[in-house]
């Protein structure tokens, strides 16, 4: 049986869709979603709420395993949402990840043209938290000077990702992250000034 979604399609998508945009506009803030949606599980809510204010029919989207392997999360998304199932990452418009300890490498998905940088992969990850874990200090387009960014669980390699994707700016993939009520993004204009490991 299929849960439900928005319980007001427009508003919810509308608010939401302000939180994804604060989140890029600002990146490292953490921005409120407004409301909660029974996801199919192992998506969370706010990757939930997320999806259904971003994809549609135009919009195939991509699954790792912790989701494909779930039919329920794939049949939800093809009734809420209209949008097709990617079978490879590079032809996905978004990608949504579970599981971030297995977040493939980020040039297996849809990097971009010079010429059409906005056809990339958007890159929607799960977190637990963005109360701890190792610190992360960002700047570039958006954040004053520089801004602490933390979030739970990580790949280990995040900052490496992060400074890789940054040199091909204006090529490259946004990364939202998302936890059942919270979003913020790390798009591909910041710049990683550092990484402090707290304790």
């Amino acid at each position: 049986m299929l849960t439900a979604g928005f319980g007001n399609p427009v508003l919810s998508a509308q608010s939401t869709f302000r939180a994804i945009l604060d989140a890029m506009a600002r990146p490292g803030s953490v921005q409120p979603i407004g409301e909660a949606v029974e996801a199919p599980g192992p998506m969370s809510a706010g990757a939930a709420a997320l999806a259904l204010t971003l994809c549609d029919h135009d919009a195939p989207v991509w699954l790792d395993d912790g989701l494909r392997q779930h039919e329920a999360v794939s049949e939800w998304l093809r009734f809420h949402c209209g949008c097709p199932i990617a079978s490879s990452k590079a032809e996905a418009a978004f990608a949504f990840i579970s599981d971030p300890d297995a977040l493939p490498s980020f040039d297996e998905f849809n990097l971009g043209t010079v010429d059409y940088p906005d056809r990339s992969t958007t890159v929607v990850m799960q977190v637990a938290s963005f109360d701890v874990g190792p610190t992360l200090a960002l700047a570039g387009p958006g954040i004053k000077a520089r801004t602490a960014f933390r979030a739970s669980p990580l790949p280990a390699d995040m900052p490496e990702r992060l400074a890789v994707n940054r040199r091909l700016f204006p090529r490259g993939v946004d990364l939202i992250l998302v936890t059942a009520n919270t979003v913020a993004a790390l798009p591909r204009s910041i710049r990683l000034m550092e990484r402090m490991e707290c304790t």
